[in-house]
């Protein structure tokens, strides 16, 4: 029994899908090197550049997508979600492998980056007392912080499942989330204030005077009781996500199960530990690890409470300092290709759970 051929890939289709490729790079090309070298008022090449954006990302697939259509359908069924992945996978590229490589290629070289220094760097890192100060607090953050955020997570999820008040209470408890981290620590400056005297406008302080104790400078107090105040606006702002994660989770538990656990006799503790908890474990590892991911790249909270400052620094912040202010780009590209191995398994563990899941 004989089958049917399937239609040959013309020349035309080819050199048709070449010229689309050579112009689209053409045309944005010079429309880049316009922007680049344009003299025009800076809010009009603010505007012409995000036009340029939304048209020009349109254009781009309307055209590739033409482009395609000319070719038999069994080419078009294999190649068209390639020409809609495609452009984003080299935007990504660019924008993260490429640095990311780039900064490998720098932390073996020394401050300047004009000698070729080997391990050197990394060697140096792990001697470097204010490094070992850094990886232990953003061990306390990993520890303290996951740890709190889940637990209050799954119990806030828990309780507002059985209140009338659900919506309410979620909606409250969430809203720090739409703050962002910068944001987050200038308004946790407030409450930990601390100024010499009686009239303290800090919040916490102002507490602890009304009940007649003594105002305390919360942040630059001794180890590890600073980091620890520092990790409560992580808290804060991370046990909302858990918290609507979880609940999503919990009301997916099917009630047939949990009607004929209690019906068995079951309590709602052992229901809670023996039915719910393996139930949406997926779930808690996916969230414990996002949270982890957070953690690991903490910056912004440390950088506007203490600038690093006490005994607070993190890896980031050193990063931050070396790079930046010190312009050691060596030593300061070491750090980040420290904190980016630390997070990659955490991010290995989480791409496999979203497939277990089916999420792609």
């Amino acid at each position: 029994m004989s089958t049917q051929a399937k239609p040959r890939i013309s020349m035309k289709a080819v050199l048709f899908s070449l010229l689309v490729l050579l112009a689209n790079i053409a045309v944005h090309g010079l429309i880049f090197l316009f922007f680049r070298d344009s003299t025009l008022n800076p809010l009009l090449t603010a505007v012409f550049a995000v036009l340029w954006g939304v048209v020009g990302i349109y254009q781009i697939y309307y055209s590739f997508n033409w482009a395609v259509e000319q070719y038999p359908e069994h080419v078009r069924r294999k190649v068209l979600p390639y020409v809609f992945v495609g452009p984003a996978t080299l935007v990504l590229g660019w924008l993260l492998i490429l640095p990311a490589l780039r900064t490998l290629y720098l932390s073996f070289f020394n401050a300047s980056s004009d000698k070729f220094v080997g391990l050197a760097n990394y060697a140096a890192i792990f001697t470097d007392r204010l490094l070992a100060t850094a990886l232990r607090n953003n061990l306390l953050w990993v520890f303290v912080g996951t740890l709190a955020c889940v637990s209050l997570g799954l119990l806030i999820a828990i309780l507002a499942d059985r209140s009338s008040y659900e919506r309410i209470a979620k909606s409250i408890i969430f809203m720090p989330m739409a703050i962002s981290f910068v944001a987050a620590g200038v308004i946790w400056k407030f409450v930990y204030y601390y100024q010499p005297g009686d009239e303290q406008i800090g919040i916490l302080n102002a507490i602890v005077t009304f009940f007649g104790g003594e105002p305390q400078a919360w942040t630059s107090m001794l180890q590890p009781w600073n980091n620890f105040f520092l990790i409560i606006i992580l808290i804060w702002m991370q046990t909302g996500f858990a918290m609507v994660i979880f609940s999503a989770a919990i009301k997916g538990v099917p009630e047939d199960i949990l009607e004929a656990a209690r019906v068995d006799g079951a309590g709602e503790v052992k229901i809670f530990f023996g039915i719910m908890i393996p139930y949406i474990s997926t779930t808690i590892l996916t969230v414990t690890t996002t949270i982890i991911v957070f953690t690991l790249k903490i910056f912004d909270v440390v950088m506007v409470m203490t600038g690093g400052q006490y005994d607070t620094e993190v890896v980031a912040t050193q990063f931050y300092r070396q790079f930046f202010m010190y312009r050691n780009f060596g030593y300061g590209s070491t750090l980040a290709i420290v904190l980016l191995i630390a997070v990659l398994p955490v991010i290995i563990i989480n791409l496999r759970q979203f497939r277990k899941q089916g999420g792609f």
